[in-house]
């Protein structure tokens, strides 16, 4: 199943306007939306979430809205607190849009993974009010700033076995960390399925190249797709892929012609 993230067709130009999805939707050849919560939202959430659930899109994947993870990694009883009830907010949306799925980010923002042990502990809190919701928890491999994402994978791994994650394409480059993914000694991550969805992005920087973390088209970057999906086919992947390529420019000009070719590479490929 190939996905848009919804944060590819709204974002600040638009005054994240949740309203245009519909028009949006109909002009990219998709198989459903990965919904993408903004932090300006929790204020018109009943709004927001009676605008989703009457537009009838498929939503099978949320993304948990990114600050959650920057106050889990500040730490502390107000940070956790506030961390906890907005994760609880978006399960509940997740619940009613028909997700399946809830991607987050465990550690963002200037801390990061700074504190890590923070985000270790917020872990399963996370995952019993998904559990609740009946939405499937998956860690990203979100860049990092103090060590890198496939080692906080490994301790999140050591520490709960059972966990699923999401593998980004972009971050997972960003770090110099592609062949993580193909080596022979991480088979476990396909083999026991940990690795529950992916994020299929280009990346046109070195490794750790803050100026250039830019999510990019497929082709623009230097990522090695015909790679990535022999290693899809090798293990019979198929569940979901998300886009996220920015569809539009600083003056809300669309690029849905854009989005529409990578959709067809990846059907291509699958």
């Amino acid at each position: 199943m190939i996905l848009v993230s919804t944060g590819a067709l709204i974002g600040r130009p638009h005054n994240r306007d949740f309203t245009l999805l519909n028009d949006f939707s109909k002009k990219v050849n998709c198989d459903g939306f990965e919904f993408m919560m903004y932090n300006s939202w929790y204020e018109k959430k009943e709004e927001l979430l009676s605008y989703l659930v009457n537009s009838k899109l498929k939503f099978p994947v949320m993304h948990g809205e990114k600050s959650i993870g920057e106050a889990i990694s500040k730490g502390g009883e107000e940070n956790f607190s506030d961390a906890f009830s907005r994760f609880e907010i978006n399960c509940h949306i997740a619940r009613e849009i028909g997700a399946s799925k809830m991607v987050i980010h465990l550690w963002d923002g200037i801390t990061s993974d700074q504190n890590f042990q923070n985000n270790i502990e917020a872990y399963p809190v996370l995952r019993d009010m998904t559990e609740k919701a009946g939405v499937d928890l998956l860690c990203e491999n979100v860049v990092c700033n103090c060590n890198n994402p496939f080692d906080n994978w490994i301790k999140l791994y050591e520490k709960y076995p059972d966990i699923h994650f999401i593998w980004d394409i972009k971050m997972a480059a960003f770090h110099g960390q592609e062949e993580c993914l193909y080596s022979e000694e991480n088979e476990w991550l396909m083999k026991e399925g940990h690795i529950r969805h992916f994020h299929v992005n280009d990346y046109a920087g070195g490794i750790m190249d803050w100026a250039n973390l830019r999510t990019l088209p497929i082709g623009r970057g230097h990522v090695d797709f015909e790679k990535f999906f022999q290693f899809i086919k090798k293990w019979n992947y198929n569940d979901t892929f998300t886009l996220e390529s920015t569809a539009f420019d600083q003056n809300a000009n669309m690029d849905f012609d854009m989005l529409n070719a990578e959709v067809e590479f990846i059907r291509k490929h699958v």
